[in-house]
């Protein structure tokens, strides 16, 4: 195991480099999920920057500490895949949520209800709008 001293320069150089602009992708889809106008412009933005940066955050830890403990270090791995595929699935399913509720205001449909249960003859009138008891 040698120390972080003893990291070689190349080694070093590229691991900084990773981190800076893995850090600046994660930065950069913050920054996109605040400054963009509209829901749909905003789910872009962090789903690449979250994803990329996360990605080269972990090759940088992953080269680092196989580096300094003399064996290849896979950990980082199992965090890397978590992020990188609930990111974009989650965002996804929030777009298509979005998408849907969008639609159905601009049908009219005040209430959000699932097109089976929704039913397009009007409602039966009541007791107290006829005056007659419903059977």
């Amino acid at each position: 195991m040698m120390h972080l001293e003893q990291l070689p320069p190349w080694a070093a150089v590229i691991i900084a480099l990773f981190v800076v602009v893995g850090a600046s992708l994660t930065l950069l889809g913050g920054v996109g999920l605040v400054r963009l106008k509209s829901f749909y412009q905003r789910l872009h933005a962090p789903t690449l920057g979250y994803s990329y940066g996360t990605l080269l955050i972990i090759l940088a830890s992953m080269l680092m500490f196989s580096l300094a403990e003399g064996r290849v270090v896979v950990h980082e791995l199992m965090i890397g895949i978590f992020i990188m595929v609930t990111t974009p699935i989650t965002l996804l399913m929030l777009g298509r949520a979005a998408l849907r509720r969008d639609r159905d205001r601009k049908l009219g449909h005040d209430e959000v209800v699932p097109p089976r249960i929704r039913s397009t003859e009007p409602p039966a009138e009541t007791e107290s709008e006829t005056g007659d008891p419903q059977p």
